[in-house]
């Protein structure tokens, strides 16, 4: 066990790491997207970016040393191996990163993106992150994920694109959505989504940053208060740092 310290980045240092983080998630997903057309000998799209793998990986390593600064060794940290955490609806379900020290669990962290095919995506992404949080808290309620209460994070980044921030219609049904959701674009939506993911108590933190493609890692954080990417990590090493 390590010795905590002070949180790891100042605000510009900070800025500097997540363009870097963010730079190569783009780069990442456009080396998945060729090597994959050079097997298949057709043009990579975007679902084939999608599949291929862990293009949130710098900004996991920046979730590690987060947890390292708050006094975390590796072996606590649990990246690529022991993810999965047992839940009430189904067996198991494995997150993105797991922090656990003597045998409690500390925290545990999804990172989710999107990029293109808003409309279709928005569902399935909400989806996902309320009934992870429900089968993770539920489960915890009953006792399989020890006594302690855990810090449950959501991160999630955003193409910055026409489609993803221009407004988009509602389609008439028997009764009218909330009036929050007239005229809004899916990056709206998003930022609703993660607002009451913690206002209901689904997540402990969620962040969110929208980023255009392209390989210089410029990106925006949300406007709305509570979703900035260096609250949630400095909320999630504070917590650390009494999880002694």
């Amino acid at each position: 066990m390590a010795p905590p310290t002070a949180f790891p980045w100042d605000e510009s240092a900070f800025a500097t790491q997540t363009r870097k983080a963010v730079r190569d998630y783009w780069r990442n997903r456009a080396g998945q997207s060729k090597r994959q057309g050079k097997r298949t000998g057709k043009e990579a799209g975007t679902r084939k970016e999608v599949i291929g793998g862990q293009h949130l990986n710098s900004i996991l390593k920046m979730i590690e040393m987060t947890a390292m600064a708050a006094g975390f060794s590796k072996e606590e940290i649990l990246v690529g191996r022991g993810l999965e955490l047992p839940g009430y609806f189904r067996a198991q379900k494995r997150w993105d990163i797991v922090i656990v020290r003597q045998g409690r669990l500390c925290a545990a962290v999804e990172l989710k993106s999107q990029v293109g095919s808003f409309g279709n995506n928005f569902n399935n992404r909400s989806e996902e992150a309320i009934g992870n949080s429900t089968d993770f808290w539920t489960a915890f309620r009953e006792g399989a994920l020890g006594k302690e209460t855990p810090w449950l994070g959501y991160f999630f980044l955003l193409e910055l694109a026409p489609k993803s921030t221009s407004p988009v219609g509602l389609k008439r049904g028997c009764f009218p959505p909330f009036p929050i959701f007239e005229g809004t674009s899916y990056a709206r939506r998003y930022e609703i989504l993660c607002e009451r993911l913690v206002l209901e108590r689904k997540y402990t933190r969620t962040a969110l940053l929208l980023s255009p493609r392209g390989n210089d890692g410029s990106y925006e954080e949300s406007t709305s208060a509570g979703l900035g990417f260096r609250a949630f990590l400095v909320s999630l090493h504070a917590h650390l740092l009494g999880c002694s």
